[in-house]
C-alpha cells in the first residue's frame, strides 16, 4: 500500500501554490496553516507510522517540529494517522488525542473485479439508479480544467454546501487543485447543462473521490449515480485497483453517507489525529474559537 496522496509531492507542492508554508521533514509533508492574531499551526495529514521508523527518528522528526513551530509562532502540531501505532509512544512524546482534519471514516472498493461482480455488490437502488439515469439522457465527460465546468462546478458546490450545511474551500483553491498532475473534474450533463460535478484525484494505483456537487432542481435524474459509476469504470481504465469515496459519518451527512454506502465496498476507519501542544493557553482559546465558530 502506497503512502496517502497527501503525503505526496503534489500535494505539497499545491499547499506552496495557496501561499502556505511547507517543510518536508524526514519525508513528511508538513503544512503550516495561519491563525489570527499572528499565531498558527503545524500539521502532518495522513503520516503511516510504520514507514516512518523507529524512535531514535520520530524524536530528529519532533526537533526539527519544534524548531519550525518556534520561528512560526505555532499553538501545535497536529498529527494525522493512517494506520496504528503503539499510544504510548505518542504519549510519551508528549502527545494528546484530538480531532480530525481529514475523514476519519471512508469507505473503498476493489474495482480489480469485473462490472458485472461490482454491480452485483451493489445496493440494488444504486444500481437501479444508474440505469435510470442512462435512460433519462444523462451523459458523462471529463472535464479538465474548462473555464465552463469549473463555473458550473462552483455554482453547484456552494448551493450544495447551502443544502447540506458545510462551508466549502474558496474558489481558488478548487482551481488550484485542478492544476495538479492527476487531478480531474467530471461532470455530468442534462440537454447541455452540467448538474453535478465532481473532483477526483488518481494516485499510484487509487482514485479518490475528493469533492462533488449537484444540482437538486435535477435530483430525480440520478445524474450523481451514473458520474460516480463513469469515474469508477475510468479509474479501471488507468490501472487502479481502489476507489476511494473518501468520507463516510451517519451523524454529520447521512445522506452522503447512504449515498456512497451504497456502491459497496470496506469500511475502513483510521486511527485519528495527536496534537503536540507548545501554547497551552492559546490552544485552549483555538479550541472554543473551533466551536464556536
Amino acid at each position: 500500500m502506497s503512502k496517502s496522496f497527501l503525503q505526496s509531492p503534489e500535494w505539497l507542492a499545491f499547499q506552496n501554490s495557496l501561499d502556505r508554508k511547507t517543510w518536508e521533514i524526514e519525508g513528511i509533508n508538513t503544512i503550516k496553516y495561519n491563525l489570527p492574531f499572528k499565531k498558527s499551526y503545524l500539521y502532518s495529514p495522513r503520516l503511516r507510522p510504520p514507514d516512518f521508523g523507529g524512535q531514535a527518528r520520530w524524536e530528529g522528526f519532533l526537533t526539527k517540529i519544534k524548531e519550525i513551530a518556534k520561528q512560526e509562532n505555532a499553538i501545535f502540531f497536529k498529527l494525522e494517522l493512517e494506520n496504528n501505532i503503539d499510544e504510548n509512544l505518542l504519549k510519551k512524546f508528549g502527545f494528546k488525542k484530538s480531532s480530525n482534519i481529514q475523514p476519519r471514516r471512508t469507505v473503498i472498493l476493489d474495482i480489480t473485479k469485473s462490472e458485472q461482480e461490482l454491480l452485483g455488490e451493489m445496493h440494488y437502488k444504486t444500481r437501479y439508479n444508474i440505469q435510470l439515469a442512462r435512460k433519462r439522457g444523462v451523459e458523462v465527460k471529463s472535464q479538465k480544467s474548462k473555464v465552463k465546468s469549473f463555473k458550473e462546478f462552483r455554482r453547484l458546490m456552494e448551493q450544495t454546501a447551502r443544502r447540506d450545511g458545510f462551508r466549502p474551500h474558496p474558489k481558488e483553491y478548487y482551481r488550484k487543485m485542478l492544476e495538479i498532475s492527476g487531478v480531474e473534474m467530471f461532470v455530468a450533463e442534462y440537454e447541455g447543462k452540467i448538474i453535478a460535478t465532481n473532483i477526483v484525484v488518481f494516485w499510484d494505483k487509487m482514485a479518490i473521490y475528493l469533492h462533488g456537487a449537484s444540482d437538486y432542481k435535477y435530483r430525480n435524474l440520478m445524474a450523481p449515480f451514473l458520474l460516480q459509476w463513469n469515474q469508477i469504470l475510468e479509474a479501471q481504465k488507468r490501472g487502479c485497483t481502489e476507489y476511494d469515496f473518501w468520507g463516510i459519518d451517519e451523524k454529520k451527512w447521512p445522506g452522503v453517507t447512504r449515498f456512497k454506502r451504497g456502491f459497496g465496498g470496506q469500511e475502513i476507519s483510521y486511527p485519528g489525529a495527536y496534537d503536540l501542544v507548545f501554547k497551552p493557553t492559546w490552544y485552549k482559546i483555538y479550541k472554543i474559537a473551533r466551536k464556536i465558530l
